[in-house]
């Protein structure tokens, strides 16, 4: 697949660093001389130097025979004409970056589709989304909705409490009889060792499980897990960034009482005209005593979105040293992620993996409609349409020539999901999540072509 990528800032990079892993024909352009020369000693693509609105340019970068043109330079003006004029030039499908997140939510209206962008994605929005489904599953340290909540991917670290730990895979499906979820993914623990969990796979203290489950299921993980369901209602914002901003004012729509600090007085007064719902306080966020003064300690939650990621992880240590429910840190550095377990932070999120994933699934093969990058871990969840003539269409899962080192989790029919078991025959039409690891993934796919 030939895919251009315009801007080698954060989102750019990394895409074009997990993109290239996977053999694609990568070209990276970007005006930066320093950000290209560090992409091309770092990386097995091609770089061009120069303005991606540019038809020259883009003709240089043989844009007429190109799959996919991917625009997340810094500037959304900048994405949206780069794709307009890809399309015109012959591009067969491209996606804009954009910051302004009323262009997602009026996209039906606006139809960027005629214009000639495929899709807008907002890595802003992408993670206030992911902190309010991370705050209605508090428990779990990573959660995933497929066809809104038809099935539910969740991820928590095992304690030794947990009823299950010692026991095999098969094991802890007897203790719920009417099973309503599926391991599919476990990481032991101080290893960067995924496995695919089978029938006779132990779980074990401290591994990262994940699980796909129904909504109904769910009561049943936390039971399993050793986990309560902790009800969070108070909820402590540090930093009024974009992030910010979007998630106290998601948060007080849905009836969350939110207090929001910001450090820059003229920002904190905006905020305050524009979150009526919400208590804005002027302050430094590292400042304890002012944390105290503002009754941290009352908080159930504690969310971080300052621009600066040692910030944010030490300011959601501090609040979990008061014993704060869930902790949220926004991080930009990648290798953060396999410390956040180990520091004692619930959850680390990264705006770079939530718009990779959202972009990674447009070059996928088969009828891909979503997918997510477990966090910290060497796997994929990917959600295929069966279509008549896909080769899994008919039969049943066991009869199915699957790759051990891929799962499927559930299955989506008629909106409605269903924990698939062997027996289990899949239909055209069929919706089915799938965990994999990388080695896996093309005979995955040549399954639902």
């Amino acid at each position: 697949m030939k895919i251009i990528i315009a801007g080698a800032g954060e989102v750019g990079f990394h895409l074009a660093k997990l993109l290239s892993y996977e053999s694609q024909d990568i070209t990276l352009i970007d005006n930066d001389k320093e950000s290209l020369n560090y992409a091309d000693t770092h990386l097995d693509i091609k770089v061009l130097r120069g303005d991606a609105t540019s038809v020259s340019v883009l003709k240089e970068a043989r844009v007429d025979s190109s799959d996919l043109m991917i625009g997340v330079t810094a500037s959304e003006t900048t994405n949206i004409t780069l794709c307009l004029l890809a399309k015109q030039l012959g591009c067969k499908r491209t996606i804009a970056r954009i910051s302004n997140t009323e262009f997602i939510r009026y996209k039906e209206e606006i139809k960027f589709n005629t214009l000639g962008i495929d899709e807008v994605i907002s890595p802003e929005k992408l993670a206030s989304e992911e902190i309010q489904l991370l705050l209605d599953q508090s428990a779990f340290n990573d959660s995933y909705e497929f066809e809104d909540g038809a099935l539910i991917m969740v991820g928590t670290s095992l304690q030794r409490t947990a009823p299950f730990v010692g026991k095999s895979v098969q094991e802890a499906a007897g203790i719920f009889p009417e099973l309503h979820f599926v391991p599919i993914a476990i990481q032991r623990f101080g290893t960067q060792y995924t496995l695919i969990p089978r029938g006779d796979t132990v779980f074990k203290e401290g591994d990262q499980a994940y699980f796909v489950t129904l909504k109904e299921g769910v009561d049943e993980l936390y039971k399993l897990t050793g986990k309560t369901r902790e009800e969070i209602k108070n909820v402590m914002i540090l930093g009024g960034s974009k992030i910010g901003f979007k998630t106290a004012r998601d948060l007080c729509s849905s009836k969350f009482r939110v207090k929001l600090i910001e450090k820059d007085k003229s920002k904190a007064f905006d905020l305050a005209d524009d979150l009526p719902n919400a208590l804005i306080i002027n302050g430094d966020g590292r400042n304890v005593d002012l944390l105290e003064e503002e009754d941290i300690s009352e908080m159930d939650a504690f969310i971080a979105v300052t621009g600066n990621s040692e910030t944010n992880i030490m300011s959601c240590l501090m609040a979990k040293s008061k014993n704060i429910k869930k902790t949220i840190a926004l991080v930009e550095n990648m290798d953060y992620f396999q410390l956040s377990q180990s520091i004692g932070i619930d959850t680390l999120i990264n705006k770079k993996l939530l718009a990779a994933n959202n972009i990674f699934r447009h070059i996928r093969k088969g009828e891909v409609v979503a997918l997510t990058k477990l966090n910290n871990l060497n796997a994929e969840m990917l959600e295929f349409i069966v279509k008549p003539t896909s080769n899994v269409t008919g039969k049943v899962i066991k009869d199915v020539d699957f790759p051990r080192s891929a799962i499927i989790g559930g299955v989506i029919r008629d909106g409605e999901g269903i924990i698939a078991l062997g027996d289990f025959e899949i239909k055209a039409g069929d919706r089915v999540v799938v965990c994999c690891l990388p080695r896996s993934i093309s005979r995955v796919e040549k399954l639902f072509l």
